[in-house]
């Protein structure tokens, strides 16, 4: 008779990202493959977003697909948390760009109003934030936002 031994019980693992594919269509909303949209810059292959608008976009798939390197690497170093806390229980499920300001290769400051729709425990929701966006060394970054009630 074989003994089997029981692993000692443990807290929950994260659950795990959605599967996006580069041929999947982009988590952000426009009208383009996630490896050509928002997963050309989660690489690195595609260099840094050139608008504060395609880095708010590149931001939102990066906590669809929970990509917390790229999330760390674009935000300002003044703000910057160590890390990025995923819920396990919430399934981001579309953005809406509402307005933009500045922000683009003419601008060394930008803001990004959007509405961010999610599932968290069967429950959906809206997030709406005013983000604020700055150059760092060339490169756009998410300084912080005001999240709307």
């Amino acid at each position: 008779m074989s003994r089997r031994k029981t692993r000692p019980r443990t807290a929950p693992r994260t659950a795990p990202a959605p599967a996006v594919t580069p041929e999947s269509p982009c988590p952000c909303g426009l009208d383009a493959a996630y490896g050509a949209c928002c997963g050309r810059f989660h690489t690195g292959t595609g260099g840094t977003a050139p608008t504060a608008e395609l880095l708010m976009r590149s931001r939102y798939s990066a906590f669809v697909v929970r990509d917390e390197a790229h999330l760390l690497r674009t935000w300002a170093p003044e703000t910057r948390p160590a890390e990025v806390d995923f819920d396990p229980g919430l399934r981001w499920t579309g953005l809406e760009i509402e307005t933009t300001t500045e922000g683009t290769a003419f601008h060394q400051h930008g803001t990004v109003t959007f509405a961010a729709r999610y599932v968290h425990g069967g429950t959906p929701g809206t997030l709406r934030e005013h983000s604020r966006f700055a150059r760092h060394e060339g490169a756009w970054v998410y300084v912080d936002g005001d999240v709307a009630e």
